[in-house]
């Protein structure tokens, strides 16, 4: 059924990933006052989770090139939040292939994360299981993101699907990597997610990329279906084109237990300030690259150039390669 449009889901639970999805624009050099902020800002606003960073390799991102929250060492995450005496959980993102999990992440009784959050593409989901094995053996919610769902196939989808269903991941996330797909694409997966979630009585949820502009719409669309965990940013902070913003989701949700008025304040204080310094948002480029359904590898290139607006040359391209 439908979500009613006058109450709340008091199960539906927000995750902030300002920090580790916005990182990707700056290797995730943020300063120490901006990841207090978001995190502070989180526990004003009611939000349920903030995912801090990535749990990335040293060997594959060094430390002299990256900055902390690209591998959220716990020093550095309890500098931020010291034992995080608040109802907020902490989340990290582990890379399938690019990260050393194994040993970064720590059991979770040394740790102050609640959340390992695996991330993974279609051909490596037997990685993906053996990471989700691996954190919530050591204790932790575990999130499985398969990414980039929109080139996969619909066999390849259901496939990945049955083994997830019998991990003990928590959440299985639809991912629109690549901020190509519509509202009758996101009704489709999250009702094909939700059949295999039930199984085991986990929860779908929703992560969209803003090249279309329909990052919030899209999250709407998973939220009627269904979905009851959903991510967002403040201002949409993130990858390229960026997330859905989180201003505007807190705005839609009427749970009383959020608050927007903290997050126009970061809004504010943070991150218009950091529009001056670096760039994220809907641009033509992302544009092109969410019609191609193509990762935005180009277009971010293309935004970092001397010759940033000339989108007929991008476009032809692009569409050259195809």
């Amino acid at each position: 059924m439908p979500a009613p449009w006058i109450t709340y889901r008091p199960e539906l639970k927000v995750l902030d990933c300002t920090v580790r999805d916005g990182g990707l624009i700056n290797d995730h050099h943020f300063d120490d006052d901006f990841v207090k902020a978001i995190y502070e800002t989180c526990v004003a606003a009611g939000i349920d989770y903030m995912e801090i960073g990535y749990k990335n390799s040293k060997k594959l991102f060094p430390p002299d090139n990256f900055g902390p929250w690209k591998h959220c060492d716990e020093e550095d995450i309890r500098r931020i939040v010291g034992d995080n005496s608040t109802p907020l959980k902490l989340a990290a993102m582990c890379d399938a292939g690019k990260s050393d999990w194994q040993t970064d992440v720590l059991p979770k009784s040394e740790s102050v994360l609640d959340m390992i959050r695996v991330a993974f593409y279609v051909h490596q989901v037997s990685e993906a299981v053996d990471m989700i094995h691996d954190a919530a053996e050591k204790g932790y919610e575990v999130s499985a993101n398969l990414m980039a769902v929109s080139t996969a196939t619909e066999t390849e989808i259901e496939q990945a699907l049955e083994v997830l269903a019998n991990t003990p991941a928590s959440v299985l996330v639809v991912v629109d990597s690549f901020g190509s797909l519509y509202a009758e694409q996101i009704e489709i997966l999250v009702k094909k997610y939700m059949e295999y979630a039930r199984s085991d009585a986990k929860m779908v949820g929703m992560h969209a990329h803003n090249n279309q502009q329909l990052a919030f719409a899209n999250t709407i669309e998973a939220i009627i279906h269904g979905a009851n965990r959903v991510d967002a940013s403040m201002a949409g902070l993130g990858r390229g084109a960026g997330n859905c913003p989180m201003e505007l989701l807190i705005g839609f949700l009427r749970n009383p237990k959020f608050h927007i008025r903290p997050i126009y304040q970061v809004l504010q204080d943070y991150l218009q300030p950091l529009r001056r310094v670096v760039e994220w948002g809907p641009y033509v480029e992302y544009n092109i690259t969410g019609q191609l359904n193509q990762h935005p590898r180009a277009a971010i290139a293309a935004r970092r150039g001397e010759e940033r607006d000339k989108y007929v040359e991008f476009y032809d391209k692009l569409t050259s390669d195809v």
